[in-house]
């Protein structure tokens, strides 16, 4: 232990006048870098007069700079305001120039048909104007047959006029005519009218012991039972009497009548409301239209012309009396003759 204190006392007087020496040093270098430090001071202290107003001319220049960066920023952001409406105009501009192609091409797709239907109505304007030609020329056609058709029209318009004057002369012995003829048909009227009397008298006169057989207005008016049986229309042995009597009365008006007054005998058949249903006559139609031809044939059998006469069947629906009595049967079952013209 005590061997090892002397080795460490030894090692640190052995290290002790090394650290003077290094501090010695140290110390003259310290001091060297003073003086130098001194003299650097001083040469900068005399710079440093010249350079004070070196600075001071920066400092204004850098003011002056500073005023002018401040100049700069607001006409940059003045700029930058630019800039952005710029942008926003040129945004806009962008899409209405999107807008404007757009319609552009639809414009463009809409010429292109313009185009083909220009194309497809001058195709058809060159047929229309191929089918004017034509049609022009059947116009002159059509013209030349119009002058020749005028023509054939005034010489038509003159025998028209002609005509006219003919016809109106027609017209004025037409109506002269027909004055005339009405005048005839009127005293033919009458005469008919008075040759009807006269017969009419004349049948009064000769069968003026029946109170069965009456005249009604112009007809004289034959109660059925007189000349047929029920539901039947072959005449009796009593009806074929009074129809010879009729008979004698029409060939004495035939003979006395002008043949110029066009006459006839009307034979009218009519029942009763009664309905009728047989094999012969399934209805009045039948039995009323079948008397009136019994009539009439036996006429013609008894000489009487046969274009003076004719048949009719009226069935039940001309009654002479309404009702459903007896009586109103029995009137209304007859058989009617008239004496009329054609």
């Amino acid at each position: 232990m005590a061997r090892g204190r002397g080795r460490h006392g030894g090692q640190y007087g052995e290290f002790w006048p090394g650290y003077v020496d290094v501090l010695s040093t140290l110390l003259l270098v310290f001091t060297f870098l003073l003086s130098i430090f001194m003299l650097a001071q001083y040469f900068v202290s005399q710079e440093s007069s010249g350079k004070d107003a070196a600075l001071r001319r920066l400092t204004r220049q850098i003011a002056e700079l500073t005023n002018l960066l401040s100049l700069e920023k607001g006409k940059a952001k003045n700029i930058e305001d630019e800039l952005a409406a710029l942008q926003a105009t040129l945004a806009t501009l962008r899409e209405e120039n999107e807008r404007l192609t757009g319609l552009v091409a639809e414009k463009e797709e809409a010429v292109r048909g313009s185009q083909a239907r220009i194309s497809a109505l001058t195709s058809d304007l060159d047929e229309q104007t191929k089918i004017s030609n034509e049609a022009l020329a059947k116009v002159d056609l059509l013209n030349q047959q119009l002058l020749a058709l005028r023509k054939q029209i005034a010489a038509l318009n003159e025998a028209l006029e002609a005509s006219e004057r003919k016809d109106q002369e027609s017209q004025e012995r037409i109506r002269d005519l027909g004055q005339r003829l009405n005048a005839a048909l009127a005293r033919q009227v009458q005469e008919l009218q008075r040759y009807r009397s006269d017969f009419f008298g004349r049948l009064r006169e000769l069968l003026k012991d029946r109170k069965d057989i009456r005249v009604v207005g112009d007809r004289f008016v034959f109660q059925a039972e007189v000349l047929f049986p029920s539901g039947q229309a072959e005449l009796t042995p009593e009806g074929l009497a009074a129809i010879d009597q009729l008979a004698t009365a029409i060939l004495e008006l035939e003979r006395t009548i002008p043949p110029e007054i066009d006459w006839v005998l009307q034979v009218d058949g009519h029942t009763d409301r009664r309905p009728i249903s047989s094999f012969q006559f399934p209805s009045n139609w039948e039995l009323s239209t079948a008397r009136a031809i019994s009539v009439v044939r036996y006429l013609i059998s008894r000489g009487v012309p046969p274009n003076r006469l004719v048949a009719a069947g009226y069935g039940e629906f001309q009654p002479l009396e309404e009702g459903d009595s007896e009586e109103a049967f029995r009137r209304n079952r007859r058989i009617e003759l008239k004496l009329t013209n054609r």
